[in-house]
This record gives C-alpha cells, structure tokens and sequence, in this order.
C-alpha cells in the first residue's frame, strides 16, 4: 500500500521543473478560475511536433544509433583534446538535430563510457560542462535544437530564415568559445578500448530516419502537424512501442503547466504591467536573467505574453541557458548524470558549472548586445 505513495513522490520529486509547473498553473487557475479562454492557452503544434521528434528520438536510442555513430567518429582521434574535442562538437551539433536535452542523454553516457574506458575520469566534470554547454547552445541554431525555440518558432509564426538569421551570430560566438577552451585539454595519448559489435538493423534504422526527416518537415511546416503525428503515433505503434514508453511526457506536461500559468499571467493586470514595463526597457537582459530562476522553457513561455519582439526574447531565452543550474532543464540532466557516477564531487562540480556558464553568458550577452545595438 505505501509503495504507490512513494513512486509518486518520486516520480515529482525526479521532475522537479514540470512539479514546480504544475503548482503554479494549479494556483494560478485560482486567482483565474478556468473559463472558454483556458482553450486558447494551449499550443498544439508545438506540442505535436515536440512529441514527434522525442518519439523518433527514442526509437533511434533504442537501436543504439547515435551511440554508434559517435564511437565510430570518437575512434578516429587518438588524444585526450581530440577525442574530448569531438565528444564536444557531437554534443553540438546533436542538438540542432535532436534537441539539447535527447543530445545529453544520448552522448553524456558515452562521455563517461570514454573516459572510463581509457582512465581518465579526472576529466570528467569539466567534460560534463562542456558538453552540457555544448546542447544548451549548439540548439539554439534551429527551431527544434531547444524546447523554448519551437515554442517561440510557432507562438509568433517566425520565417525559417529570419530565425535562423537571428541565432547565427550568437551560435558562431559559443562555436568559437567551446573551441578555443577545449584547445586546453591535454594532448596525452588516449586509447578507447571498445569491444561492442552491435550492428544498426538496415531496415529499421532506414525507416526512423525516414520518420525523423518527416518530424523535421513538420517543424518547418511543410506538412500539416495533425497528419505528421499520425504517421508518427502509428508507425511507433507497429514499430516500437517502447520508444512511445520512453517519450519524456514530465516535459510535455510542463509544457501544458506552463501554457495555463502564463495564460492566466497574461490575464492579471498587475503582472501584465510589470512584466511589459521591463521587458519595454530590455527584453534580451530580462529574458536572459529570468531564465536564471525559472528556467528557459517556462521564461519564453511566460514572457512571449507581454512582449512583440521576439528578436530579442528568442536570443535571451538561449543564451540564457547557460548560468545558474536551474536555467536549463538540460542542465538538471548533466548535474543527475554527473552525481550517478561521481555521488561525492557535487560541490566542485556546481562551482566549476557556474564558472563556465557564467563566462559563457556574460561574454553572450554583451556580444548579442552589441550586435542589437547595430
């Protein structure tokens, strides 16, 4: 009888950012008592293609396809800055593909798996950094490389283009940055010792590709969501039903939470004012900073209510990723996976985390700053 109560505990407890949505939709629809309005609040688009990516995501996990394919790329490199290096850049460039939080949980497993394997786990922390950096703003490239992005990309019906024309300047500074901080890693002789076989099924592995580019075309608009899902929903259904199983729903739900909480926001005259009153005086630094306490999931949803200028708003809920180890959801994935294998270096961990992010963010902000100010 107390092992449901428990798992439940555990399963909030485990998802503290969709339990902290989910209170403060509850007390705000309060303050606002659910009406016909509620309706308008939520997204389905973004929800439906953030379901279909995540659903072929896993299905590509299941078959060990991104794993694969990095020990593949990691084994051409035979030096510690090297192979870190490439783990790095895989991480990146995994993220414009299938977002910053399926990136980690694809790739930091094999970070550790490399590091491990050749008796360097002493690089493990600052690799974990690095590669969490990497996510949080190698993503912010493409409408689906961050959650906040596709939220945005569909919220304000942005041009593929003039987003991604918006983003490209800030993604070839943090290129730049990761680059030049991973030149400091040693260049000592590294062997990965690897002896899995597992070979991709050709059929399989062709077909979730095929879905995959069908979930991309739905991002960009060139099929209708409600179709795309299907074919999805279905194929999955026939396919592998575990990859519907491991769909990460705790964030689909946050997504829900916080539609309700920022709609009913947006309907309070008092918070509507302040919030428009300082977004008018700098929407990238307020953006930015409110990522630094409330995520930038919920920070892009929230805000997208009181502002038009999604320029600004779509550059500070990305680069505001990075800082605090709350400003991402991502964030929370590499501290978890990080605590798994190394339970007692939290506090070294936290404070090299926020240098790094820190630095990251500052340098960021006064570059995007300036290019605004052009």
């Amino acid at each position: 009888m107390l092992r449901l109560p428990i798992r439940i505990y555990a399963f909030f407890r485990g998802n503290m950012v969709m339990s902290i949505a989910m209170i403060a939709a509850i007390v705000t629809s309060i303050i606002v008592p659910p009406d016909k309005t509620y309706l308008g609040y939520f997204d389905l688009k973004t929800l439906a293609c953030l379901f279909s990516v995540l659903a072929v995501v896993c299905a590509l996990r299941n078959i060990k396809f991104f794993t694969i394919l990095a020990r593949k790329i990691v084994q051409c490199f035979g030096t510690v800055r090297m192979t870190l290096l490439a783990l790095i850049y895989i991480t990146f460039i995994g993220s414009m593909l299938i977002a910053n939080d399926m990136a980690l949980l694809t790739f930091l497993p094999l970070g550790f798996f490399v590091l491990d394997s050749t008796g360097m786990r002493k690089y493990m922390a600052v690799t974990f950094i690095m590669q969490n950096i990497a996510a949080n703003l190698g993503g912010m490239l493409t409408p689906f490389g961050n959650p906040q992005n596709l939220f945005l990309y569909s919220r304000f019906d942005i041009p593929t283009w003039d987003f991604m024309k918006v983003m490209f300047p800030p993604f070839v500074v943090a290129i730049i940055l990761i680059t030049v901080i991973c030149l400091f890693f040693p260049n000592e002789k590294m062997k990965i010792k690897d002896s899995d076989d597992t070979k991709l099924p050709f059929w399989r592995t062709f077909i979730y590709l095929v879905l995959f580019a069908l979930s991309v075309a739905i991002v960009f608009r060139t099929i209708p969501y409600q179709l795309g899902l299907v074919i999805i929903l279905v194929s999955m259904l026939f396919l592998d039903r575990d990859a519907l199983r491991k769909v990460d729903y705790p964030l689909l739900l946050t997504f829900t939470c916080f539609f309700i909480f920022s709609g009913n926001m947006g309907r309070i005259d008092a918070v509507r004012n302040f919030f428009s009153a300082f977004l008018e005086l700098d929407t990238l630094l307020f953006s930015a900073i409110s990522c630094q306490v409330i995520s930038n999931v919920p920070s892009a949803i929230l805000l997208s209510q009181f502002t038009d200028n999604w320029q600004s708003l779509l550059v500070g809920v990305n680069i505001g990723g990075a800082g605090t180890l709350i400003a991402s959801l991502a964030s929370l994935i590499t501290f978890s996976e990080y605590q798994l294998h190394n339970p007692h270096g939290a506090k070294k961990y936290i404070a090299l985390f926020s240098a790094f992010n820190f630095g990251f963010l500052i340098v960021l902000y006064l570059f995007s700053h300036f290019v605004q100010g052009l």
